[in-house]
């Protein structure tokens, strides 16, 4: 079989129908973009916010977020009180970091519960964590 450089005229058909016109042949005009009205445009330097603060995670996210950061879903956020105190850990694990005590009557917005956790933030800070969900009386 002998090697040719040669391009069938069937593929040179294909790619000329699938290449997109120069900045020339398409003159002045930019591509459309996305704005506000038309949805959420992820442009632009990002400032990521601070997970401590902010509820989300890559798949999920208080749906307060929206446009802010980039998550699979969004979801409302539910207002549960605690029926028992409770630590807010930064992960769902008893050896997790402690970052707050939560007493019974605290108030926390609920956003997932997983695996005997539930996750959202709570306290007058509303720092971002897990609590055991029995504490939330789930």
């Amino acid at each position: 079989m002998k090697g040719s450089s040669a391009i069938s005229a069937q593929a040179k058909k294909a790619a000329a129908g699938s290449a997109r016109p120069s900045a020339s042949k398409r003159g002045n005009a930019s591509l459309p973009t996305p704005s506000a009205e038309g949805g959420y445009p992820l442009a632009g330097v990002s400032h990521p916010l601070d997970p401590d603060y902010y509820a989300y995670r890559q798949d999920l996210a208080d749906v307060a977020l929206a446009g802010q950061v980039i998550a699979s879903h969004y979801a409302e956020p539910l207002l549960r009180h605690l029926v028992a105190a409770a630590p807010l850990r930064r992960a769902a694990s008893d050896l997790s970091e402690e970052i707050a005590t939560l007493r019974a009557g605290d108030e926390m917005w609920f956003l997932d519960g997983t695996r005997g956790w539930a996750w959202g933030y709570a306290g007058t800070e509303r720092r971002v964590g897990y609590v055991k969900a029995e504490a939330l009386g789930l």
